[in-house]
């Protein structure tokens, strides 16, 4: 079974990380055996599965059921869960109280958005692993004013750098970097003691992560530039995972054409 500290070692010795988003008990059970390092069980589950414009109205009852579902048929990945909005941002504690919750479902680690250091050192000193997710944040896509690439400037390049320097200080063991220019994420990565994901930040990641149901090109919503339709061409899905699972590892995917 995959550990941080087993994903700490990939990340040493630059084997990168294989990451997909996972809902189910079928699902876990088909992207471990084609090679999948972490099962995010993300709430982007809002729109792909719920059919949400945003992942803005996913509770945290449907990310604990979720949760279960991934863990039941888990044995080798690492399974990290989302926090979805609200279940953190009021306070330290409510935060801690809803991790502990998913950690009881059966994920490994929590995910949660933004530069909230004292949230983070609060849930890591109880315990509880966190990944934090830095760039484009789904949940305040509101205030972003859409799915935009983040940190273009030099100005925002440096507040990024900043905050996942400042996030991994407060006890992140995890960092996620979602559509940002893959220069920077190579300087946040090399800056970092710990593994970094990226979705749309290029390939200097330690890992990759895509929503499932992006790589295999069932979502109907539009396609975004770090996507990979891994079914085209694939005899099967455990073909097209297999497909992606390898093309992370040799460094194909992300290729120039999916970096900002």
């Amino acid at each position: 079974m995959l550990t941080l500290d087993s994903l700490n070692g990939m990340r040493k010795e630059g084997v990168p990380i294989a990451a997909l988003t996972c809902y189910d008990s079928s699902f876990a059970v088909l992207l471990e055996e084609a090679g999948v390092d972490i099962l995010l069980v993300g709430d982007s589950l809002g729109m792909v599965m719920q059919g949400r414009n945003t992942t803005l109205s996913v509770s945290m009852e449907d990310m604990i059921y979720h949760t279960r579902c991934v863990s039941r048929s888990s044995g080798r990945a690492f399974i990290m869960a989302d926090m979805p909005f609200g279940s953190y941002q009021e306070n330290s504690e409510k935060a801690f109280a809803n991790a502990a919750r998913l950690l009881s479902a059966g994920a490994h680690m929590v995910k949660l958005e933004g530069p909230l250091y004292e949230t983070v050192e609060f849930a890591s000193k109880r315990g509880v692993p966190v990944c934090a997710h830095i760039g484009l944040t789904p949940q305040s896509v509101h205030r972003l004013g859409g799915y935009r690439v983040q940190g273009k400037s030099e100005e925002d390049a440096r507040r990024l750098l900043g905050e996942a320097t400042a996030l991994e200080q407060a006890g992140a063991s995890m960092l996620l970097m979602e559509a940002i220019p893959g220069e920077l994420a190579a300087e946040i990565t090399e800056s970092l003691s710990i593994p970094t994901i990226g979705i749309g930040a290029g390939s200097a990641c330690s890992g990759q992560v895509l929503v499932l149901y992006d790589m295999l090109g069932i979502y109907p919503g539009k396609q975004a530039k770090f996507v990979k339709n891994y079914m085209e061409g694939a005899s099967s899905i455990r073909d097209a995972v297999s497909r992606y699972v390898e093309e992370v590892r040799k460094g194909v995917f992300p290729g120039p054409q999916h970096t900002f």
